[in-house]
């Protein structure tokens, strides 16, 4: 068993050098692994069978579509542009505003889009021109719009929360509501860092204390977009109060949710062709996603049939580590991976293995999930492959703004990722207060 393990990982690895997406590799990886075990070809196609057509038809995973769909359609009507504006407005005389504008814009339109790169490319159309005209400085401007998007993947509907209850065999609803606490502490201390590193070092916005420019905006153009931000908002309090309040499950609010973007990009004038060309674009979005999750059910198969979960388990408990020592090691392999691996290929990489043995732990599995995904994505903006680092530099268009600038403006916001995942980790209520509560 030991060299079926040894094989398929030294397997896994030479695939990913050779450059064969994650996915594909995990895919075949894990066929060839239980061909291995069972000795038998057709065992093995019956399990990748099973997997693909028993558990990918599973209902919720109809919410991952809906919600990409629901999210593409109100930023193609310019929601995001017009909550940017209208919260920009609203917070004049407040140090470091434009950036609180994007951290509040993006606290918001995460509620929309569930995926942290949407938000991301988003705003750095919309944010860092408007930065960039008041003078703050690129790296500053640059780490404040990574930085935020990563609120996208905490605060729901969450992607990655849907993805991770699939694999843990949770609720997607008590996940969603658990990350609202873990999500608005996040984007406090965000507002935080915001405001006094401006506050304190006036050269990061010298102009920042100008005005926003109201006067100069025509009446037309800001009922149209207190309009747009009214109805993002309205859509997503009754998409989640609907959770919230039991009148909806996920996969019913995910529908809802994309009916009432539909009927709002109409009015707000987006045509067929656009239309259509949304629904294309969340195929696209999301067919990778799907591949990602079925490698994931075919690898966690193989992993149980070899046992490694109680393998793991029994060889980190010989450590002598003690459960929070087992923790904080599963969050270094997270927090090094996210350097190299985007954060649907973590999950699936390693949830399989580490959740088994948190079953037997006495935290609470909400605060687990929230804590992992909040490692995972500090990974990601984390120096020296930190993958959110190379999509900003790439987002913002700025020839002028280099690789080095948005390393320097994103460390403060990994470094902040892991001061709330280390409050959370110490303060569970943080995560499970409104769960226990509503659910």
């Amino acid at each position: 068993m030991t060299s079926i393990l040894i094989s398929v990982t030294f397997g896994f690895i030479i695939l990913a050098i050779l450059g064969v997406p994650i996915a594909f590799a995990l895919l075949m990886v894990a066929v060839a692994g239980i061909w291995a075990t069972l000795g038998n070809f057709e065992a093995a196609v019956t399990v990748l069978s099973q997997a693909a057509f028993g558990g990918l038809r599973d209902f919720v995973f109809i919410v991952i579509p809906l919600f990409t769909v629901m999210g593409l359609l109100l930023g193609r009507c310019g929601a995001a542009g017009d909550l940017f504006n209208v919260v920009n407005r609203r917070l004049h005389g407040v140090p470091g505003r434009l950036a609180v504008a994007t951290i509040g814009g993006n606290a918001i339109f995460a509620a929309v889009t569930g995926v942290g790169l949407a938000s991301l490319i988003a705003f750095a159309g919309i944010a860092y021109p408007e930065m960039r005209r008041h003078e703050y400085r690129r790296d500053f401007a640059m780490g404040c719009i990574a930085g935020s998007s990563v609120l996208g993947l905490l605060i729901p509907p969450s992607v990655i929360m849907i993805v991770w209850a699939i694999l843990t065999e949770q609720s997607v609803g008590a996940l969603f509501i658990a990350g609202i606490g873990p999500g608005l502490l996040l984007a406090g201390l965000y507002v935080i860092y915001a405001t006094l590193s401006v506050r304190f070092n006036s050269e990061l916005a010298p102009q920042d204390h100008e005005s926003s420019n109201e006067s100069s905006v025509s009446r037309t153009q800001r009922r149209r977009e207190a309009m747009g931000a009214t109805g993002v908002l309205t859509l997503i309090l009754l998409v989640l109060g609907g959770i919230y309040g039991g009148i909806f499950s996920p996969t019913e609010a995910a529908a809802f949710g994309t009916l009432g973007a539909y009927v709002f990009a109409l009015l707000r004038g987006v045509r067929w062709r656009e239309m259509i060309d949304v629904v294309v674009k969340a195929g696209l979005a999301t067919a990778p996603i799907m591949i990602l999750i079925l490698a994931a059910l075919v690898y966690s198969r193989f992993l149980a049939l070899l046992g490694v979960p109680d393998l793991v388990k029994s060889g980190l408990g010989g450590l002598g580590f003690g459960e929070n020592g087992i923790f904080f090691m599963m969050i270094l392999i997270w927090l090094i991976m996210g350097m190299f691996v985007d954060s649907f290929s973590i999950l699936l990489l390693t949830v399989p293995i580490f959740w088994p043995i948190a079953q037997g732990w006495e935290m609470d599995p909400l605060t687990f999930a929230l804590v992992g995904v909040m490692v995972i994505e500090a990974g990601i903006l984390s120096p020296p492959f930190g993958l959110g680092i190379f999509a900003i530099q790439a987002a913002v268009r700025d020839p002028e703004a280099g690789l080095a600038q948005a390393y320097y403006g994103c460390i403060p916001y990994m470094v902040m990722i892991l001061i709330a995942a280390a409050i959370v980790f110490l303060v569970p209520p943080i995560a499970t207060f409104l769960p226990a509560m509503m659910l």
